[in-house]
């Protein structure tokens, strides 16, 4: 399981030659992990990772839908039922459970991630399988009580810079709180995620409305009040450290309502009487306003549509959201983003960052889109699209209109940790290797080309994420 150091440079010898040259410059450069989903609690306490399962399979939407899609059940990877019903909670088992199953990753980026940190971080150098499961368990266990493979130390061995978690509105930052009172310099930072006071489909929406409404002292259920609240919400994430919002919503809308067309369909949606239709547009609407809001606070916009989520109803049912079955739609830009861009589109200051599951809005409607509108970044390929191959067709899509300097670099978007700088290797290779395909072709000299590889690895998404 020796990692190459030529993976994923081109096979032709000249291109592979560039492509080491502009990936030695950029290599070692510090992690911004401006986008993602690890636990602000394991920074924020320094403990001892519980187990390898624990630390490596159970938090890995990319490993557990491979294997349910092989028939293994979740309980069986100790994944936590919504009624609390018994699941496997041994880890050892858990593991050989997974080392059994390890062919099913072969050729997939998962394999890349997880050999890359069994190597990085662990030193094992064999690839995992039912044989060796309990050897290199017991290995990767003891490591993880010694103090450098703690939280904290392993952020300053990736070399991260600065890290964004993803709270949602409710959430009261406690462990953010807890890592600014501690005096570690590590930088971790949350952003304000308000789905589930936002979206009218989202479950339990009515009693978290109310809850919103308790925790800010506004009168939510008048519209004037409810924008308040977010407002002030925003604030105290900003006062923990947020430079962004995120919002994954269903569809890309957004709408621009007048003052009362707004306040009739906010009145529906207090009420619970909006239609699918209506839901959507209030979320469109709250795109804008939240756009809106960030001219005046700096919140960079996130927007992450394009994902029919929770698409296999039994497995929700028994789970909860996001277990591995959200699945990629077809998704519309152009008319969708036309009224927040007339709204705000030709500001300046604002940033909003565009993201998308479908390739195929990439140089139809996303790039030309960046490649005008002053506020308007394209975000990295997300999700199903941050393999290798999926990474060089983002930059043939979108560079011919939008450039590199409309993009933002890389996000890692995980809750897997050991994977971040596993990650951020492969997208670094994967730009070398279309930089130096540009050199190699005379379509660029070296030198612009490895300023380049340094802005996608690093400044860019450093300045696009105001970190």
């Amino acid at each position: 399981m020796l990692l190459h150091d030529d993976r994923l440079f081109p096979s032709d010898p000249v291109t592979r030659g560039i492509a080491r040259r502009l990936y030695a410059t950029i290599r070692d450069l510090p992690i911004i992990s401006p986008h993602g989903h690890t636990d602000p609690r394991w920074f924020a306490e320094d403990q001892p990772f519980a187990d390898p399962a624990t630390l490596l399979v159970k938090p890995d939407h990319y490993i557990f839908r491979m294997l349910y899609s092989q028939g293994v059940p979740l309980e069986k990877l100790g994944i936590p039922r919504k009624d609390g019903s018994k699941v496997e909670s041994d880890p050892r088992a858990i593991w050989k459970l997974f080392a059994s199953h390890w062919h099913l990753f072969r050729g997939t980026p998962s394999r890349l991630w997880f050999e890359h940190a069994l190597s990085s971080v662990f030193g094992i150098n064999e690839r995992l399988s039912s044989d060796n499961a309990d050897r290199l368990y017991d290995r990767i266990a003891e490591k993880l009580q010694e103090p450098d493979y703690r939280p904290r130390a392993l952020f300053e061995r990736f070399k991260i810079e600065a890290i964004s978690t993803t709270e949602g509105a409710l959430d009261d930052l406690k462990w953010h709180d807890m890592i600014r009172a501690s005096g570690w310099g590590g930088k971790v930072v949350t952003a304000y995620r308000p789905d589930s006071v936002l979206d009218p489909e989202f479950e339990g929406f009515a009693a978290n409305l109310e809850q919103f409404g308790a925790l800010t002292g506004e009168d939510v259920m008048s519209w004037s009040g409810y924008l308040a609240a977010h407002r002030q919400r925003r604030d105290y994430f900003r006062e923990r450290g947020a430079t962004s919002s995120d919002h994954g919503h269903a569809t890309a809308r957004t709408a621009n309502l007048s003052k009362a067309d707004a306040e009739a369909l906010f009145a529906k949606v207090v009420a619970g009487k909006v239609s699918a239709e209506e839901a959507d547009l209030f979320r469109g609407q709250m795109l804008t306003e939240m756009a809106k809001m960030s001219l005046d606070d700096g919140l960079v916009l996130q927007i992450h549509p394009g994902s029919s989520r929770n698409h296999n109803p039994r497995l929700f049912e028994r789970f909860g959201r996001d277990m591995g079955a959200d699945i990629p739609v077809r998704m519309e830009y152009v008319a969708a983003l036309k009224p927040l861009l007339d709204a705000v589109g030709n500001e300046p200051n604002l940033t909003v960052i565009a993201f998308t599951l479908d390739e195929t809005t990439y140089s139809r409607e996303l790039a030309p889109l960046a490649g005008h509108y002053p506020a308007l970044k394209l975000g990295p390929g997300w999700w199903f699209l941050d393999a290798p191959e999926a990474m060089l067709r983002f930059r043939e899509l979108t560079t011919e209109t939008a450039g590199f300097y409309n993009t933002v670099g890389f996000n890692d978007d995980t809750r897997a940790y050991l994977s971040i700088p596993a990650r951020h290797d492969v997208a670094r290779r994967c730009d070398c290797a279309y930089l130096a395909r540009l050199v190699a072709e005379h379509r660029l000299d070296e030198d612009e080309a490895a300023e380049v590889a340094h802005d996608l690895a690093y400044r860019l998404a450093k300045e696009a994420y105001r970190l």
